[in-house]
């Protein structure tokens, strides 16, 4: 091996090697058998390369590129990022700027999850499955979702572009979305059929679980002795908000499991006797995510509810950023969630017990009248039949 290729080695396992000896997760991957021999052949890669291609190697290129697919070869919500993209993941919001309301994810491109209710990207007509091919005229091929969320950001009343591609759409459309702190209320209800009374739950947060308290004694004071609650394109939100609102439909002593690399934690009910009793019928598609999966998976392992409409995202885990020399990071999934009963939900999803699709919506076309909302239709049908308490 030259001097140069053990240069080029040692720049690009230099912060794997770092994180190797902390005792890290590369750590307990390193102790398995077999894992050496992929180290080896790693080595032989690197001195390939820089034996044989054209062009001089640049070592901190190369590096990135092998931290990339490492997290690529994880999870979606697993990424590396760089010193920058690290950084605007610890500050979190930036102080005077506002998004478009999206929750996103990679596949291939970065990908939306879901668009928030009452949000500019929901008034476009952004839907969970969409790819956004440019974000500001920036690629999102190689783009992590927190780089992408950043780029989304900027002043209240300033305009970012976003290239669209929908299904198999040959060719992406552009947009013009303004930026702006809009959203929906995180409960409303209404009712919605003779003694049924409809729940939408935008975004779990610390006020979600007595909202739907309260909305639920007002629609019992209207008739209602069924509920529908609607989490479609539910993606915002903590698991904890989630599993406190879950609180409020049973009384089972688990309500959910958080797994991490050193076991299982079953997470007991806490509060008050639940003050939910009615029948109920969850909304869910492939946007309904983290909080939101939880949430419902809770209450369908209990068997409190069944779901309607389509299987979730698979998305019930959480990240820990392991900080990299250099001022790169690791945005590692460190926990994931499971079902009472020790079903996975992470990667799984919640599957519907009554599946609906949802009408297809061409990307540009005027969405669905919102009175003809076939997964809210079957869900009454289905309610109906089912006896009340």
């Amino acid at each position: 091996m030259t001097d140069r290729t053990r240069f080029v080695l040692l720049m690009v396992t230099a912060p794997i090697l770092a994180y190797t000896l902390v005792g890290g997760l590369l750590g307990r991957v390193v102790a398995r058998e077999g894992t050496y021999q992929h180290l080896r052949v790693f080595e032989d890669v690197v001195s390939l390369v820089n034996s044989n291609y054209v062009e001089e190697v640049e070592a901190e290129r190369v590096m990135q590129g092998a931290l990339w697919g490492l997290a690529e070869g994880l999870d979606p919500q697993s990424v590396y990022l760089t010193a920058e993209e690290a950084r605007a993941y610890a500050a979190a919001d930036v102080p005077g700027e506002v998004g478009i309301g999206l929750t996103l994810t990679r596949q291939y491109y970065v990908q939306i999850v879901a668009a928030r209710d009452g949000s500019p990207a929901a008034a476009a007509g952004l839907r969970p499955g969409d790819f956004l091919r440019t974000i500001a005229d920036a690629p999102t091929r190689t783009m992590s979702a927190v780089r992408a969320s950043a780029l989304l950001r900027g002043a209240p009343g300033s305009t970012v572009r976003v290239s669209v591609i929908r299904g198999n759409a040959a060719e992406p459309m552009d947009m013009d979305i303004q930026r702006s702190a809009d959203r929906s209320a995180n409960v409303t209800s209404r009712i919605v059929a003779p003694g049924v009374g409809y729940l939408r739950i935008a975004e779990f947060d610390e006020t979600t679980a007595d909202a739907i308290g309260l909305a639920a004694d007002e629609l019992t004071t209207q008739g209602a002795t069924k509920l529908v609650v609607d989490l479609r394109s539910t993606a915002t939100g903590a698991f904890d908000a989630g599993l406190a609102t879950a609180g409020r439909f049973t009384d089972t002593p688990t309500l959910i499991i958080r797994e991490t690399s050193a076991g299982q934690q079953p997470i007991a009910r806490r509060g008050d006797p639940p003050s939910i009793t009615a029948p109920v019928a969850l909304l869910t598609n492939p946007g309904t995510s983290g909080a939101a999966e939880v949430f419902a998976a809770a209450l369908v392992d209990a068997e409190r509810a069944e779901t309607v409409g389509l299987r979730t995202a698979g998305r019930a885990a959480e990240q820990t950023l392991v900080d990299l020399p250099g001022g790169g990071g690791l945005l590692l999934s460190s926990s994931r969630y499971l079902t009472a009963s020790g079903e996975s939900i992470h990667r799984t999803g919640v599957e519907p017990a009554v599946p609906v699709q949802e009408p297809a919506i061409e990307l540009g076309q005027p969405a669905s009248d919102p009175d003809e909302d076939p997964v809210l239709d079957s869900a009454i049908e289905h309610l109906t039949a089912t006896p009340a308490v």
